[in-house]
């Protein structure tokens, strides 16, 4: 799937977003998810098979960890996905940022090319909520993202 029409800044996604709900009176808004990678490849990857215009939309990039820090407050979001290596930072600093930062009822999925058990144990314990292995298991952000954005149209009706 190609991203058509997806803002690249939270300004315009905010306003998308606004003008969507007087669209669609009465259909569920979307599951918000921010991406934090640092290879643009594989951020625009991350982004073309996951965003699902009206069902999953994203509405944040960051490839440090600075800018994944400065992002949580920016807009409301439901789910992250999150790589452990940064271009500046580490996804662990971003976890740690989360613990005091963290929205209710969000969502955090672990990414990494780096999926050895002490990083997964140290993700869980400062609060990710899914730990996958790029090479092998790829495919079930796409997953965990569709069955969240199911279970949330499922508690609104």
């Amino acid at each position: 799937m190609r991203l058509t029409g997806v803002p690249s800044t939270d300004e315009d996604s905010a306003h998308v977003a606004g003008s969507r709900d007087h669209q669609d009176v009465g259909a569920d808004p979307p599951l918000r998810v921010l991406l934090v990678e640092d290879s643009p490849l594989i951020r625009e990857r991350l982004a073309e098979s996951i965003a699902e215009p009206g069902r999953i939309e994203i509405i944040g990039q960051a490839d440090s960890e600075q800018a994944a820090i400065g992002m949580l407050s920016a807009a409301p979001w439901d789910a992250m996905v999150l790589d452990l290596q940064l271009r500046h930072g580490t996804g662990l600093g971003v976890l740690r940022a989360l613990i005091s930062r963290r929205p209710p009822n969000t969502k955090v999925i672990v990414l990494t090319n780096y999926a050895f058990p002490q990083y997964r144990a140290k993700s869980m314990a400062l609060g990710a909520d899914y730990f996958f292995d790029k090479a092998r298991e790829y495919h079930r952000v796409r997953e965990v993202l569709e069955d969240l954005a199911s279970d949330r149209s499922s508690e609104m009706h």
